[in-house]
């Protein structure tokens, strides 16, 4: 494992993890407006 392929992969699952974040939060904020 080079050091940009773990670069990459650690990337790629802040990516994903900040994703998840955004759109759990987001259904949150919508579900307490109704």
């Amino acid at each position: 494992m080079s050091a940009s392929a773990i670069t990459m992969m650690v990337i790629g699952i802040v990516i994903i993890w900040g994703g998840l974040i955004a759109s759990v939060s987001h259904a949150v904020k919508v579900a307490r407006k109704y």
